[in-house]
């Protein structure tokens, strides 16, 4: 039976990751992937990297459990006259490149990443794409340059930063940018292209900061405002915002929650409970959640039924005049567009200016920290680690520490 084993051969940083293909006495073959790592963040037992948490990691231990799973296949379906050697596993690590040659251009080879992933990936993604090529495009035409995948190396990572501030970008979508970047050329790496030995050691660390949330006292002065107070549209996006504080999803999924997605089902003391079952649409994952008392008093004003349907932009432009009618105006620092800049401006404003769609889901997330299992809030949230999930909300260190001093 073949087996296939990852090792690496220096101790040098970074060390090339090795693969090696057994199979019984006669077949015992390695030969250098496209991959490299820095030894202290290699699990030679497990044959992956420690830290699968970090996002690196976890995108190198996924090329690489599919290179071997690949290369398993690869095996399997080989013909019987076939010498399996040295030079075998090389060409199937580096395919020997013909008439298709893929380009060595950043910007060209954002087109080629695109054409690759289309069919596997959210139109979303296609979009976040094409952005960055075009920020890309205009950091050339700052520089006076031409990028190709070979040049992503420290230098690039620290000017790229240095010109995305300059024009406005936030530290965070900077550093989103990056990864991006970094994922363009890790794919050409996988498919021949040449590429820079410190690409894999380029680190983008995302910075904190202050999350924006509605507190149980803002969201009950919200419930509190008199319907003769709000227009019928602002009525409708404020029951919206309620509904997406007791229910903690994206703005994409819970706007179009109808009566159709509602099903009953007993409990364990055999009441029946409501739940809402629906595809995300950010992950195509299959949802079905219990429906908060508070969201199912709501729906009572609608017949069973939702609120009217609402763009997303309207929702948005609605639930921050929903917030100063609930007069929750205090003086907090946050980022907002200028539009007559053109960028945005980090200061203190008036808490309902910051408020956003994506705000009901971190008030979710936010008040039930503590009270609800952190597992259970995750699963509700979409969130994969724990660590991501504790960025995500909008507690303080401190308040997170004064939570915890009940079961102490």
């Amino acid at each position: 039976m073949a087996r296939i084993k990852l090792l690496l051969k220096s101790k040098n940083n970074p060390a090339s990751i090795y693969i090696r293909l057994s199979d019984g006495r006669n077949i015992d073959v390695m030969a250098k992937t496209n991959y490299s790592i820095n030894p202290s963040d290699w699990s030679a037992i497990k044959q992956e990297p420690k830290d699968l948490k970090d996002i690196d990691n976890a995108n190198l231990n996924s090329d690489l459990t599919t290179l071997k799973s690949e290369l398993l296949k690869y095996y399997n379906k080989k013909s019987s006259n076939i010498e399996i050697n040295t030079q075998w596993l090389k060409d199937f690590v580096n395919p020997p490149q013909v008439a298709d040659k893929h380009p060595d251009k950043l910007v060209d080879y954002i087109d080629t990443f695109i054409e690759f992933k289309r069919s596997d990936v959210k139109s979303s993604t296609i979009t976040k794409c094409n952005v960055i090529k075009h920020l890309v495009q205009r950091y050339q035409k700052h520089t006076k340059s031409i990028l190709y995948i070979r040049d992503i190396d420290a230098k690039f990572k620290m000017d790229f930063e240095k010109y995305c501030i300059s024009v406005g970008y936030a530290p965070n979508t900077t550093a989103r940018n990056i990864r991006f970047i970094k994922t363009f050329c890790r794919h050409a790496k996988a498919n021949g292209v040449e590429t820079h030995h410190q690409l894999d050691s380029i680190k983008a660390k995302y910075h904190k900061v202050e999350n924006i949330y509605l507190t149980l006292e803002e969201i009950e002065s919200i419930e509190k405002i008199e319907s003769k107070d709000l227009t019928e549209g602002l009525e409708n996006a404020r029951d919206w915002l309620l509904i997406s504080c007791y229910c903690g999803q994206r703005v994409s999924d819970f706007l179009r929650f109808d009566k159709s997605m509602i099903r009953y089902e007993k409990d364990k003391k055999g009441v029946l409970k409501p739940l809402i079952e629906f595809t995300q649409v950010k992950t195509d994952k299959i949802m079905t959640i219990p429906l908060h008392k508070k969201i199912m008093e709501i729906l009572k004003k609608y017949n069973g039924n939702f609120p009217k349907k609402i763009s997303d932009q309207k929702y948005n432009e609605h639930i921050k005049k929903v917030c100063k009618e609930a007069k929750i105006e205090e003086p907090t620092h946050g980022v907002k567009f200028d539009h007559e800049t053109k960028k945005k401006v980090e200061k203190d404003y008036e808490k309902c200016e910051l408020v956003s769609s994506h705000i009901g889901r971190r008030s979710f997330a936010t008040n039930n920290y503590g009270i609800i299992p952190t597992s259970f809030l995750m699963y509700i949230t979409g969130h994969t680690t724990e660590a991501m999930f504790l960025t995500y909300i909008g507690k303080s260190n401190k308040d997170i520490a004064m939570e915890l001093t009940s079961y102490f």
